[in-house]
Formats: structure tokens, sequence, C-alpha cells
């Protein structure tokens, strides 16, 4: 499997990517050998979670708490 970054290039009515050189040779990937290509983009991963939880609490409330917590001894 290769995993690597690129960007996507427009090439006359269609895009391309461009694979290094070196990750098909560590590959033993020959010219014209037919791949399988998965795309995803590149994104933070907390995103689609980002102001989804629903706290009991006010987040100010929340925070208080903790500092009070970490505290006692």
């Amino acid at each position: 499997m290769i995993e690597f970054q690129a960007k996507l290039k427009k090439w006359g009515r269609s895009f391309g990517l461009v694979v290094p050189m070196k990750k098909i040779e560590n590959e033993g990937i020959n010219e014209n050998e037919i791949l399988e290509v998965i795309i995803t983009r590149k994104e933070n991963p907390l995103r689609k979670h980002f102001g989804t939880h629903k706290f009991s609490k006010p987040i100010d409330k929340i925070l208080s708490d903790g500092d009070h917590e970490s505290w006692d001894e």
C-alpha cells in the first residue's frame, strides 16, 4: 500500500495526481499497471465532532468545577 499526500492538478479536461517515483519503485509497480485508488480529503478528524456534545451545565461552570477539584488536597 502506498500512502502519500498530493495536490490535485487540472490536466486538460481531467484532474491528476503525481505519485512520487520512489513510492512506486518501493512497491514494485510497473507502468500501465491498473491500480485501485481511494481518495479522501485531508481534514481535522475532530471537526466532525465539534459542537455535537451537549453538556448538562454551562462550560464556564464545568471549567470552574474542574479548577476547584484539581486543587483539593
